[in-house]
């Protein structure tokens, strides 16, 4: 019986390097990466909240920097990470509910979800601005 370390090269389970990439396995893995960014996104929220409890100086500061290019691209990447994260979990949902699981269903449902999630970030950021 071969050892499993000197056997074949193959791997061990399917791999990226496998599989044609998918649109589903693409959205999973945009999904957990958006909820990684969600999370670091609250620590920003968190310190905007902080600096206006302190007030002042270091409030002004904070909200300089949230008008910066930097600050802007920031605030509206974590606007759209939170919308499809929001998109996504709803697709989810109707999935729990045993719908949507046909190759078709699968595919159309990805799209609108990326669709549904830049345009609700075009309707939030324009709302912040006309008002």
């Amino acid at each position: 019986m071969a050892d499993a370390h000197t056997g074949s090269k193959r791997p061990l389970s399917p791999h990226l390097q496998v599989y044609r990439p998918q649109i589903t396995s693409m959205l999973s893995i945009l999904h957990r990466m958006t909820g990684v960014v969600n999370a670091i996104g609250l620590v920003f929220l968190s310190w905007w909240l902080i600096a206006a409890a302190v007030g002042g100086e270091y409030f002004e500061w904070v909200q300089w920097f949230f008008g910066t290019w930097i600050g802007m691209l920031m605030l509206m990447g974590w606007t759209w990470t939170n919308f499809y994260h929001l998109c996504n979990g709803i697709r989810h949902l109707v999935w729990d509910a045993g719908y949507g699981f046909e190759i078709e269903d699968l595919t159309k449902s990805g799209f609108a979800i990326l669709i549904a999630s830049a345009g609700l970030t075009v309707v939030a950021w324009a709302a912040a601005f006309l008002s």
